[in-house]
């Protein structure tokens, strides 16, 4: 859905984006990549209004923090 915007699941177009958040105590939609919420993975949700169906998505660029964390 991030890059067609379109839902695999029904076809429907009417995708909402809900930006990752990171807040205190490690609320939000995140994985920690460190010892503050600033160094946070963010992770982006996509959900068709038509079904429900939903995915989560991490920036490309945020990849080798979580490889140098967890690898």
């Amino acid at each position: 859905m991030k890059n067609t915007k379109v839902c695999p699941k029904c076809h429907g177009t009417d995708i909402l984006r809900i930006k990752g958040n990171s807040g205190a105590y490690g609320s939000g939609n995140n994985i920690p990549a460190g010892w503050s919420i600033f160094s946070a993975v963010l992770v982006h949700r996509y959900v068709c209004c038509s079904c429900g169906y939903s995915e989560e998505w991490i920036d490309v660029e945020d990849i080798p923090k979580l490889k140098e964390k967890y690898q």
